[in-house]
């Protein structure tokens, strides 16, 4: 068997929305097609995925030298050794040939988005969903039904104010979810603080409501925040320092009692393991959240796993970023702490199949083969257009 085209196409995500640090209105996304000839239902099997969100479209690296070493390489050198599939490690190892150490980001999540739909088209092949193939693999076999499911929102825009941050908040968990994520930031911290309060009167729980503030705090507005958030025991405060300047974010952890969450703006298993080493993380309480398929994808992921285990973390810690397909099946093959969701923010990029519903703050697992995306119809269509 063998690839036999990769495709790769930039779409806006067309979105009005902003966070304490820039806006979306000129996001795009790199959507892939990864189409081998092995034949199902009289097509061939075509893997899909796209590169997340708020990390712009990078399809100038995959054409200019990624996509050409796969297409280069002999068809027997990247799939199993029953020949019966593809290989996503030996996929990674074609495309990291001749990479320089470091840099990650300016190769990572086009690697990574390449690499799981190569992941879409292994499970499609093997006629299962993909967080099934990924437990076989990764998890001993642990197949979950369902996943813990938290949402993300609480957006600023022109004209919302604390009534419709609190409508919102009751929008979802009408729709099911139980914990909910809200910005700060984008105000001063009494206007923030106040929106918190009006959250937490929502959700009926600190411990079901988190903050993110996207990385965009300096050192005294990090600090402040952290001694203002503090007394309300939040689920997690999200990104209160830059994600590289893990002394920082040590001395937030010092004076911060509650979890912390990062690690959505780090790409390599190296920043990930000085993020541990140096940045005040707290295995026993504190969340990683790291974005897979702009991580290098899977493969790599699952040595970043192994390496967090080596500093006592453990896979309930875990929480990708990417409120998608994709990391829902990532959370349920290796058995992760929660999926987030972002539904109605990013276009035809955010949510889950067209039928998923959460319950209770969890959502089920389709036993569609691969990622599912086939359920997405508005999704699929950019999909299925660009493998023709």
């Amino acid at each position: 068997m063998r690839i036999v085209a990769i495709k790769e196409v930039a779409v806006p995500i067309n979105s009005t929305i902003r966070n304490a640090v820039f806006d979306f209105s000129e996001m795009t996304t790199s959507v892939v097609a990864v189409t081998t000839d092995v034949m199902r239902g009289g097509k061939p099997v075509t893997g899909f995925a796209f590169n997340s969100t708020g990390r712009y479209a990078c399809g100038a690296q995959m054409r200019d030298r990624l996509i050409p070493r796969i297409m280069k390489a002999p068809p027997e050198s990247l799939v199993n050794a029953a020949g019966d599939n593809l290989d996503p490690e030996k996929i990674l190892a074609c495309m990291m040939q001749r990479e320089k150490p470091g840099g990650h980001t300016e190769r990572s999540v086009a690697i990574g988005t390449i690499e799981v739909a190569c992941w879409d088209a292994v499970a499609k092949i093997a006629d299962k969903p993909l967080h099934a193939v990924l437990a076989d693999k990764y998890n001993d076999g642990k197949v979950p039904d369902k996943v813990p499911c938290y949402v993300g929102g609480g957006w600023y825009a022109p004209g919302k104010g604390i009534k419709e941050l609190q409508d919102e908040i009751r929008m979802r968990l009408d729709e099911g979810y139980t914990t909910m994520k809200i910005k700060v930031g984008g105000m001063d911290i009494p206007e923030d603080v106040k929106r918190v309060e009006a959250g937490i009167k929502i959700v009926g729980s600190s411990d079901r409501l988190a903050v993110d503030a996207n990385a965009g705090f300096n050192r005294s507005r990090a600090l402040a925040y952290a001694l203002a958030l503090k007394p309300f025991k939040l689920r997690w405060f999200e990104e209160p320092t830059d994600p590289l300047d893990y002394a920082l974010l040590a001395d937030v952890a010092s004076v911060y009692d509650s979890p912390i969450g990062t690690g959505e703006n780090l790409f390599s298993t190296q920043d990930i393991e000085n993020l541990v080493r140096f940045g005040g993380m707290r295995p026993d309480r504190d969340i990683i959240q790291i974005d897979v398929p702009q991580s290098y994808g899977i493969v790599q992921f699952s040595r970043t796993l192994g390496m967090l285990k080596r500093h006592k973390w453990q896979r309930h810690s875990i929480f990708p970023h990417g409120g998608n397909q994709m990391t829902l099946a990532i959370v349920g093959g290796f058995g992760l702490g929660g999926c987030e969701a972002y539904p109605d923010v990013f276009g035809v990029f955010a949510g889950f199949a067209d039928d998923a519903k959460v319950e209770n703050g969890f959502l089920k697992l389709s036993d569609r083969p691969g990622i599912g995306f086939e359920a997405q119809n508005q999704l699929y269509a950019v999909m299925k257009d660009l493998a023709q």
